[in-house]
């Protein structure tokens, strides 16, 4: 099932001679992943648990791993893969923080224009995320910057913003 995982990174290169590997995790906080003993691997669709030896973080969202079950002569054949954990493990967020998915469903409100639509999804936009929001039947595209978000109601599903001046008229004029 699609969304009982979270994708935390992928394996790069393979590091020394002992079969480790590098891995680049996607997150803002990586430190949260420093003990970390196990993963699942995307291998042809397929999530495969697979137990961490040994984690070293190297700074800047990059990892050193040694995986119990991947031989060194067979470590370089794992490049490119791609890491995941089960939701369980998504840290918590509160306050404005939160996670694209969790507010996909939720009505967007701007401070001026009151209720525009319900939040359908996010892309990602040269690291520049866009909230892709329906107004019956129009798409109305809004950065999803922190600097436009002013409230996160998870209780009630209301995302509170502030959208650029004007931005909202072009879509609905």
């Amino acid at each position: 099932m699609k969304n009982e995982f979270f994708y935390l990174g992928t394996l790069t290169k393979p590091f020394g001679l002992k079969g480790d590997l590098c891995a680049f995790f996607d997150s803002d906080n990586p430190e949260n992943y420093t003990d970390l003993d196990a993963v699942f691997l995307d291998l042809d669709g397929e999530k495969i648990p697979y137990n961490i030896e040994r984690i070293a973080y190297r700074g800047n969202k990059q990892f050193v791993i040694k995986f119990q079950d991947i031989p060194a002569n067979e470590a370089r054949d794992f490049a490119g893969v791609e890491l995941y954990l089960p939701m369980s493990q998504l840290p918590k967020l509160s306050g404005n923080q939160f996670y694209f998915h969790e507010v996909v469903g939720f009505k967007v409100v701007d401070e001026l224009k009151g209720e525009i639509g319900i939040c359908q999804d996010f892309l990602e936009v040269s690291n520049n995320p866009i909230m892709q929001v329906d107004h019956d039947g129009t798409e109305i595209l809004i950065p999803a910057s922190q600097q436009f978000i002013t409230g996160v109601d998870r209780e009630n599903k209301i995302l509170s913003i502030q959208a650029p001046e004007g931005l909202i008229d072009v879509y609905l004029d």
